[in-house]
């Protein structure tokens, strides 16, 4: 007889190892399904972690934040706030919004123009601040201005006849100039009931539009940065287009240091509002839905209403807030809260489409712009794609539109490649596709070699420039360095500075890489410039940057 107990336990032994291992495979697989898709009381979203609310809107709303964060931390929810300009916002619409759950832009045109597939619901504005002229009170009263209506046309006589040096902001890249330019182009096609594009080209709009453009003595690219630009060069300037609210702002500060305030100036032929209209992007989330009603009805609150007034901005449903503190819409500041305003209204999409891009290509004031491209050994691979991608948007006719920074047909634009000297230099008149793209092709070839030296292609920008009448346009030196420069010298820089002509010429510079903060702030700062980051997207911070001239 077979003795068979001793292999059949081996077999059941065996048999319990493998299933076992069976059993783990099994509770592994398991856990990854519940780690994908989320079983309750596992690895799913609870009721405790909280909704998250993606929201986009305007740089200004960055004074905003703490008021943001409060509804947050009430509700337990989580906002995440992303900052950028109307243009980025109208582009962001266009292709959607993937990623955002709402908006909330400086006005309703940016969302006219990027709303095309009509995701935006439930829509309202939270506040409204006027776009104004803020001028010196000794100014004001000069011209006559002070307890009167003042025109546009008025605005460009005072202006033309040298009584008059004023700032503005880039109608195609901030919201404060697009609305005072269509302002402009009401009061001179004669106050119609809505401006049509037949309007746009009529020969006296066209012609007083551009003297008027013509004799702003200083562009920027942002309502914020004008505003400090305006004080930081306070001397040099008598007045600013800005909202209302950032001259109330900039007028509490001339306060406090003693300096002779603005007085507010509405154009009573070609008023325009920013109204910022709050919308949700619908993505079928029930809980966001629910979410962003909460938010929009606490932004509406009279507790969340008197923060806004107290910032400056007629908050509510009135445009003439009769509970805002005089102190802050100060009447002796020319604020005028019981003014009957008549705003202009906006335009079909098309036609304030046609009008942005008319003023960027014809209107506004000619550019003159130095590129100072850094080529040195550093900037080889990640830096050089980027740099010579980023000058591929602005260069390109194609491309430079989409983004509203076209080159006019008077622009006067110059390219100095450098490493630790200069390498060429090449220019270019006019807005002439084939002359533009071939510009392109000079700066796709240059190859990176060498060190770096910052200060002598600064130099040779400004000798560039000493060539025209620099009052009649709108200059800047775009520096682009890597590295920390190892060559030339900032005294020489200076040196120049100061022999160069009464128009001070800004230098904007951006940083990439390991390029030195101190160095480029230095120069920024010597020439009312600004320095950009551009480390993490630098395609998109050289047309930020174009758009400040």
């Amino acid at each position: 007889m077979t003795d068979t107990s001793a292999p059949t336990q081996r077999n059941l032994a065996k048999l319990r190892r493998v299933a076992k291992k069976r059993s783990t495979y099994v509770w592994i697989a398991l856990l990854l399904l519940f780690w994908l898709f989320g079983i309750p009381g596992y690895f799913a979203v609870t009721e405790d972690d909280p909704v998250t609310l993606r929201l986009l809107t305007g740089t200004e709303n960055r004074d905003l934040d703490p008021i943001i964060k409060r509804f947050a931390d009430q509700e337990g929810v989580k906002i995440e706030t992303s900052y950028q300009g109307s243009v980025d916002t109208m582009l962001d619409l266009q292709q959607g919004a993937e990623g955002f759950d709402a908006v909330w832009p400086a006005s309703s045109i940016w969302m006219a123009l990027g709303d095309s597939g009509g995701i935006v619901s439930q829509t309202q504005s939270i506040s409204r601040t006027p776009v104004v002229f803020g001028v010196k009170r000794s100014v004001a009263e000069r011209l006559g201005w002070v307890g009167r209506d003042v025109t546009v046309e008025d605005i460009l006589q005072a202006a033309e006849s040298g009584q008059l040096r004023y700032m503005m902001t880039s109608a195609t890249q901030s919201n404060s100039g697009a609305m005072a330019y269509l302002g402009y182009l009401y009061a001179f096609a004669g106050q119609p009931d809505i401006l049509t594009s037949e309007m746009l080209h009529d020969p006296v709009v066209v012609e007083r539009t551009k003297r008027i453009l013509g004799a702003v003595n200083r562009s920027a690219g942002a309502s914020g940065f004008l505003r400090d630009l305006f004080l930081s060069e306070y001397d040099a300037y008598d007045g600013m287009v800005n909202n209302e609210s950032a001259i109330i702002n900039a007028n509490r500060q001339l306060t406090t240091e003693g300096r002779e305030l603005l007085y507010v100036i509405y154009p009573v032929d070609g008023l325009a509002i920013a109204d910022w209209p709050l919308g949700f992007i619908d993505r079928g989330d029930k809980a966001k839905a629910d979410l962003f009603t909460k938010f929009q009805q606490y932004l509406l609150s009279d507790e969340v209403k008197q923060e806004l007034l107290k910032a400056g901005r007629r908050a509510g449903m009135a445009i003439n807030p009769t509970d805002a503190d005089p102190t802050i819409f100060n009447p002796d500041w020319g604020i005028d809260l019981t003014r009957t305003i008549v705003p202009i209204k906006p335009p079909s999409a098309e036609v304030i489409l046609e009008a942005l891009t008319l003023y960027q290509t014809v209107l506004r004031k000619p550019s003159f712009t130095v590129f100072c491209l850094d080529f040195s050994g550093s900037m080889e691979g990640k830096g050089e794609d980027q740099l010579k991608e980023g000058m591929g948007v602005l260069l390109d006719p194609d491309q430079s539109s989409r983004y509203l920074l076209q080159t006019g047909a008077n622009d006067i634009t110059i390219v100095l490649p450098f490493n630790d000297a200069l390498m060429a230099r090449w220019k270019i008149e006019g807005n002439d596709p084939a002359g533009l793209r071939e510009l392109l092709t000079w700066v796709s070839e240059t190859e990176t070699d060498g060190g770096t030296n910052i200060y002598d292609p600064v130099i040779a920008a400004l000798d560039e420039m000493e060539s025209v009448n620099l009052e009649t346009y709108s200059p800047a030196v775009i520096l682009l360095t890597d590295g920390q420069s190892n060559a030339g010298s900032w005294r020489d820089l200076e040196a120049r500075m100061a022999e160069a002509s009464p128009v001070k010429v800004p230098v904007y510079a951006i940083l990439f890489g390991d390029a030195s903060r101190d160095q480029l702030d230095q120069i920024a700062d010597a020439t009312s410039g600004k320095v950009f980051d551009g480390r993490s997207n630098l395609i998109n911070v050289l047309r930020q940057v174009k758009g400040y001239n």
